[in-house]
C-alpha cells in the first residue's frame, strides 16, 4: 500500500534529512547538487525529493539518497575516514531508511 506525499510527510521528511546531512558533515548546498534541485532551500529540495517518491514510491526516494551519499563517500572524504566508514556496519542511509519505513507503517 503507498502512502500519498502529505504535509506531515515532508515535515518528517525534512527533519530526517537536516539531521542526515549533519551528521554527514554535509550542507543543503551539498544535498541540491545530488538532486540536481533549482535551490539550496529546503523547499526546493523538497520538491525534487517529492518527485522522486512520486516515480517510485519509498523505494526509488531512499535509493536516490543512497546513491548521493555513496557518491559523497567517493569523493569527499579522507582516506582515514573511509576506512572507519567501512568498518561499521550500518550506514547512515541504513538508519533513515528504518526511520522513514516505521513511519511509513504507522
Amino acid at each position: 500500500m503507498k502512502k500519498n506525499w502529505s504535509q506531515a510527510t515532508e515535515t518528517e521528511l525534512s527533519l530526517i534529512v537536516k539531521d542526515w546531512l549533519k551528521v554527514q558533515g554535509k550542507t543543503q548546498a551539498d544535498l541540491r547538487e545530488g538532486l540536481k534541485a533549482s535551490s539550496s532551500r529546503m523547499p526546493s529540495i523538497l520538491e525534487e525529493l517529492q518527485k522522486e517518491y512520486k516515480s517510485g514510491g519509498l523505494p526509488k526516494l531512499v535509493s536516490v539518497l543512497c546513491e548521493i551519499e555513496a557518491n559523497w563517500k567517493e569523493g569527499g572524504e579522507a582516506p582515514k575516514e573511509k576506512n572507519i566508514q567501512s568498518n561499521d556496519p550500518y550506514n547512515q542511509m541504513d538508519l533513515l531508511l528504518q526511520e522513514i519505513l516505521d513511519d511509513y507503517n504507522q
